[in-house]
């Protein structure tokens, strides 16, 4: 029996089969405690293990008790976004209920919730459709069964906040659930079932209390770190010098045994290939397990990285995109630009390069593993991706993905990393070396930034060709960069019209919206970056180099036109053809991207007078995918200091259209830190390989933006029937680029590197 102490030290007392990894406020739970009557993960039928006399499961999202309250299950991760109150809110609308009787939780890994993944912006937006039609299979089931229990026909009653209601009578849920309810829809019915019109949702859009929002500011939220079961013990890892390819020589421990606590070191053997040449310190206590590991001293043989740095990955790209047989060419409608360049009046080309970016999360990685006595191997850790990281771990360990469960905690950060679970493994393969027992691995900070999977380096080469007008005629975007989805699922890989294969998230935001005849994107791999470590997901992904080059080069091509940028811009966004979108998220196409520029230029002022070395700049984007966007425009105003180079941002506005917005209070909060983290990447934030590591190793040299640097930021959104589309990556994009061309609005000069520091300002300038 495995139990959790809680923060003041004593223990729950729940066994591992009602798990409850708690927060004990009314509303929120993670796991699937028995008190809560939720469908337990240990049970392979799906049963409801029931506390109060009767629970109705309308589907597999909820259930409903007879005591009226109503436990939705979110497959989602927790990170500080609201994601339980968004997914809940959705399904309590439609469901008619009242609000007061909502909890959620997040349920624990099983293959019966299908994918788990919590990324890509992608949460509330395929949750809509899915919860809606729950819901509303749960009103219909209500209202029947009162409808039949008063003899009258169901279309005369209604739902309306926990009830069901005919004229003057009125049966609450749980009185209708304590007779018993046992009404299943077919995927069939499911489709078949009428919403609610946008027009008459009532708790969407609208304020409400986060049913998580008590634990989160009283102490009693539960992360991956608090996690602790009887009888672990503790393992501080020696890291090897490259993420790939190393292996141990040699381990000497005995200075280490002086250390009051130290119990034996280990050399993980990995058959994942998840963390090769990694040591494994074991101790009872954290303190001792990292004052032991100072005194051991481990030899390898490095992996081929151990000599590969920043400037060889930009020189392999810069090689990749010469050669015109490399990469992937995506369908753009029509990618055949050779002609057109031939004949062109003119052409424009330039390359733009980004830098390599951490996640730096605010909780370090950690993970909690052990065999139970049900011999499941149990992890505690928060993760982004329980479908990726259940194979990893099943490689790892030797057994199937079923004899595996990986328990839900909060995160304190994700922003990609934890998609990735690779962290998991040490943990696991730690505690198969010990028979099971519980291991607990907790990485410092300098590990931590080691270990990460980063965004990579970039770099891209556009090219625009005009006609005799100085009228666009056809756009190229070459993009090399390490991709993550290559390494790590493959199989999320779709075909370019040349048929290579290319990682859509290393590429997305290349495809845009703009009409510009002919238009060739060609995406390619930088096996370089591959095979020297393990590139990540980072918030906005892909989108967060493509289209810094895009806006900067749209900038730059409508300077070569003679032409406003915001003109120029508006004047291709044209919804027409495949630029016209279509339903349910696309719609309106680049019609609603014209709308957010037009907007976000009137919330700066764009064309008003600026002060010396003061400019305004703008760029914009469609989020993430063709077929989810979310359209943004980031307005800037800047001041750059000649005499130092530093660039301040004084104003950074922002206007969206993500269709339906279902949390205002949460979709603003979420624009707010992309925005801000797309700031804290364009001037602060960013890092370098050398020889096969990163050269920052903790905030002391690694800066993201400080509260002192925060301008002021304005968010609006434009009104929308569309259905939702994502929220948390998609304002990141548009701001580096912005800040590039106010840059060159206040002194005159063009920087196409991220991040952009004092220093090349201070070059820049001497050039001009």
């Amino acid at each position: 029996m495995s139990k959790l102490g809680n923060k003041q030290g004593n223990l729950s007392g729940i066994s591992r089969r009602g798990f409850l990894i708690a927060m004990t406020a009314t509303g929120v739970s993670f796991g699937f405690p028995r008190a809560m009557a939720a469908i337990d993960p240990a049970t392979p039928s799906g049963n409801v293990l029931p506390d109060a006399a009767e629970v109705y499961q309308p589907s597999l999202w909820y259930s409903i008790d007879s005591a009226g309250k109503i436990k939705v299950n979110i497959i989602r991760a927790e990170m500080g976004q609201h994601v339980g109150t968004s997914i809940a809110r959705i399904l309590a609308d439609e469901l008619e209920a009242d609000w007061q009787d909502i909890e959620i939780i997040h349920v624990d890994s099983n293959e019966k919730w299908g994918l788990m993944v919590t990324g890509g912006s992608w949460s509330v937006s395929q949750s809509w459709p899915v919860y809606r039609q729950a819901g509303a299979a749960g009103k219909t089931a209500l209202i029947e069964a009162a409808a039949k229990q008063w003899g009258v026909a169901a279309n005369k009653c209604k739902a309306q906040k926990g009830h069901v209601v005919y004229g003057k009578k009125t049966l609450s849920y749980g009185e209708l659930v304590s007779k018993g309810l046992h009404r299943q829809f077919s995927e069939d019915e499911l489709k078949a079932l009428p919403l609610k019109p946008n027009k008459d949702l009532t708790l969407v859009g609208q304020p409400v209390t986060s049913l998580d929002i008590v634990n989160k500011t009283n102490g009693n939220a539960l992360f991956g770190i608090d996690a602790k079961v009887e009888g672990m013990v503790y393992a501080c890892p020696i890291l090897p010098p490259t993420r790939n390819g190393s292996s141990v020589s040699n381990v000497d421990d005995s200075e280490a045994k002086s250390v009051k606590g130290y119990q034996q070191t280990l050399v993980l053997d990995d058959p994942s290939d998840t963390a090769p040449g990694w040591v494994m310190v074991i101790a009872a206590n954290f303190s001792a397990a990292q004052k032991a590991a100072k005194k051991i001293k481990v030899s390898w043989q490095a992996g081929d990285a151990a000599s590969v740095s920043e400037a060889d990955f930009m020189a392999e790209g810069r090689k990749l995109i010469k050669d015109p047989s490399q990469g992937a060419i995506l369908d753009t409608g029509n990618s055949d630009t050779a002609s057109v360049f031939e004949q062109a009046a003119s052409t424009i080309e330039h390359e733009y390069i980004t830098h390599t970016v951490l996640h730096a999360q605010m909780e370090p990685l950690n993970a909690l593993a052990f065999l139970n006595s049900d011999k499941v191997w149990e992890v505690h850790s928060g993760c982004q991706w329980q479908s990726l990281t259940l194979p990893a771990l099943a490689a790892a360990l030797e057994v199937t993905e079923k004899d595996i469960v990986i328990r839900s905690y909060m995160l304190g950060g994700g922003f990609g990393r934890r998609l990735n679970g690779d962290y998991t493994v040490p943990a696991a393969l730690a505690s198969k070396a010990l028979g099971g027992k519980p291991v607990k691995m907790v990485l410092l900070r300098p590990e931590d930034f080691q270990f990460d999977s980063p965004r990579s380096s970039s770099v891209q080469l556009l090219k625009m060709a005009f006609d005799q007008d100085k009228k666009v005629s056809a756009m190229e975007h070459h993009a090399a960069a390490g991709w993550p989805t290559k390494v790590m699922v493959p199989v999320f890989m779709p075909k370019g019209i040349n048929g290579e294969s290319y990682d859509p998230f290393s590429i997305s935001g290349a495809d845009h919206w703009y009409s510009v005849g002919p238009q060739k994107v060609r995406a390619i791999s930088n096996e370089l970056a591959n095979n020297s470590f393990r590139p990540g997901w980072l918030r906005s992904v892909g989108p967060g180099w493509t289209n810094w080059a895009l806006e900067s080069f749209m900038d730059e091509a409508a300077l070569h036109a003679g032409a406003d940028p915001l003109t120029f811009r508006l004047d291709k966004l044209i919804a027409q053809g495949r630029n016209a979108g279509t339903e349910p998220i696309s719609i309106g196409g680049a019609a609603r991207q014209a709308a957010v520029l037009k907007k976000a230029a009137e919330m700066i002022g764009w064309g008003e007078p600026q002060a010396p070395d003061t400019g305004l700049g703008i760029a914009s984007s469609f989020g993430q995918e063709r077929n989810m966007p979310t359209w943004v425009a980031i307005a800037v105003q800047v001041h750059v200091n000649k005499s130092n180079g530093l660039v301040t941002v004084q104003k950074l506005h922002c206007a969206i259209d993500a269709g339906v917005i279902v949390d205002p209070n949460g979709a603003e909060a979420q624009c707010q830190g992309a925005a801000l983290w797309g700031l804290s990447m364009a001037l602060h934030e960013g890092t370098e390989f050398v020889n096969g590591k990163v050269k920052d190793r903790n905030f002391d040299t690694y800066t993201p933006l400080r509260l002192s640097q925060t301008p002021e930021v304005k968010v609006e959104f434009i009104p929308s029937t569309a259905a939702p589309a994502g929220l948390g990556e998609p304002a990141t994009t548009p701001v580096a680029p912005a800040i590039a061309n106010a840059i060159y609005q206040a002194v005159g000069i063009r920087l196409r590197k991220i991040p952009m520091s004092p220093s090349d300002v201070k070059t820049a300038l001497k050039q001009v």
